[in-house]
């Protein structure tokens, strides 16, 4: 059942626009055929009666022979043109004279703006009310002889059968216009359906893609190439992006359980071999010591995927002004303490001061991974960190001549718990490194990228937007 105050569905809301916006148009419509009927009947009746007065003035009346019997006289005359009108005339002081024997004993008025008219020689049609009640469409001609008023000739005719004929024609308005509303009301039904029916089966597949179980699911587009099959090629990227979404969570979420689960195994067999007997101080302390480090194992890799999901999220970092010189220096420092144990050479290139808006412990914490990664995959060869500005932004490279990287492999390096190589399992590392530089760097609006080949080493550039 639907709820009162529930959002009317779009097919009902298209369909009340349509008829809404159809009922406006028919009452303008109606209203302007009805006005034009009733202007051109009225246009009709004052040319009729305009043809019947001028007759009456082209005979010479009152000195012709029309006085003698004037109405039968303009019936031969007119015909047809005669029938139902009805006139009089009036002296210029406005006292009645000859007239229809339709008026027998009754006179037609003669408004003071009539006979000011007259008085110029200038006509006038007017609608009037008898004494009898009956509303009557009046002409009121003026007769003028050797250039003086003589005479004022007034010509009328019933207006019933015209308010009859626009009655019956607003009648008719009446019937046809709810009736064309119902009709198109159906019709918009119809069309709403018919035009909504791929919507609402693009509705009921995104509806079965719920757990992320059918998104390999794509929307058949109709190819008719009109705003609906823009839809569908849109809604299939966004399943695209989705389910590649989701597979790459799967992924995260295994590799994170087993990352996690190797120094959890390590801590719970040490543990174990420990309760089996009776142990010295010694084997007690080192078993801890052991347990330490795998406890520290464990925060670290908590930290950097807490560190990941947060850059990831796209939160947005504190902003402060940092000063990126002072960065590369630091992790050049933190560089020659790694590459000593390693036998790298770690060196500063040419240093840019430049400037830029963010946090400064994110970025240092990215730089500082592209030199623990470079040192890592370096045994014994050269590292050099430099920094440049150039088009507004900073150019932040870390160029090594370690043992390269694949071009295949160049992007998948920045996805969590990569290891192209068992070096930095080794070592302890995740495969979190190049990952949380990628957020961080992302987070802060610049580019990461590497260019290598295998066996000619790598190098990666860091672009952030200038302060």
């Amino acid at each position: 059942m639907k709820r009162w105050g529930a959002p009317l569905a779009v097919r009902t809301r298209l369909t009340l626009w349509y008829t809404a916006i159809l009922f406006v148009m028919l009452l303008v419509v109606s209203v302007l055929s009805y006005s034009r009927l009733r202007w051109t009947i009225m246009q009709d009746l004052d040319t009729s009666l305009l043809t019947v007065a001028q007759v009456i003035h082209d005979t010479g009346y009152p000195g012709s022979d029309l006085a003698a019997g004037p109405e039968t006289a303009l019936r031969q005359i007119l015909g047809p043109e005669f029938y139902d009108k009805f006139f009089q005339l009036v002296d210029p002081e406005g006292r009645p004279g000859a007239r229809s024997t339709q008026l027998r004993d009754r006179a037609l008025p003669l408004s003071a703006a009539a006979r000011a008219n007259a008085a110029r020689g200038v006509r006038m049609f007017e609608t009037v009310r008898l004494a009898t009640g009956e509303w009557v469409r009046l002409l009121t001609l003026p007769i003028t002889r050797r250039g003086q008023l003589t005479h004022l000739v007034q010509v009328g005719i019933p207006l019933e059968r015209t308010e009859r004929t626009l009655a019956r024609y607003l009648e008719s308005l009446l019937v046809l216009v709810p009736l064309g509303l119902v009709l198109a009301a159906a019709g918009g039904v119809i069309i709403a359906r018919a035009g909504l029916q791929p919507v609402d089966a693009m509705s009921r597949m995104a509806r079965r893609i719920t757990t992320g179980e059918d998104l390999a699911q794509r929307i058949v587009p109709r190819g008719t190439g009109d705003e609906l099959d823009h839809l569908a090629e849109t809604l299939n990227a966004m399943l695209a992006r989705l389910e590649g979404l989701f597979a790459q969570m799967r992924r995260f979420a295994a590799d994170a359980a087993h990352e996690l689960r190797t120094p959890l195994t390590v801590l719970k067999g040490e543990i174990e071999v420990a309760l089996r007997a009776e142990r010295s101080t010694e084997e007690y302390r080192r078993v801890l010591a052991s347990s330490l480090e795998e406890v520290e194992r464990l925060t670290r890799l908590a930290e950097d995927l807490l560190l990941l999901s947060r850059f990831a999220a796209r939160m947005p970092p504190p902003r402060s002004r940092v000063e990126l010189d002072s960065l590369l220096v630091d992790a050049f420092d933190v560089g020659v303490r790694l590459g000593q144990a390693q036998g790298v050479a770690v060196r500063l290139g040419e240093v840019c001061p430049a400037a830029v808006e963010g946090d400064a412990a994110a970025l240092r914490r990215a730089i500082v991974n592209l030199v623990d990664n470079a040192v890592k995959y370096t045994p014994g060869g050269k590292v050099e960190l430099s920094l440049g500005c150039a088009d507004g932004r900073a150019s932040i490279v870390v160029s090594d001549t370690g043992i390269g990287i694949d071009p295949a492999d160049a992007q998948r390096v920045f996805e969590p718990f990569v290891r192209l190589d068992t070096r930095t399992q080794e070592a302890g590392g995740a495969g979190l490194g190049l990952a949380i530089a990628r957020s961080i760097v992302r987070a802060h609006g610049g580019t990461i990228s590497v260019e290598s080949s295998l066996g000619a080493g790598s190098t990666f550039t860091i672009r952030l937007p200038l302060a």
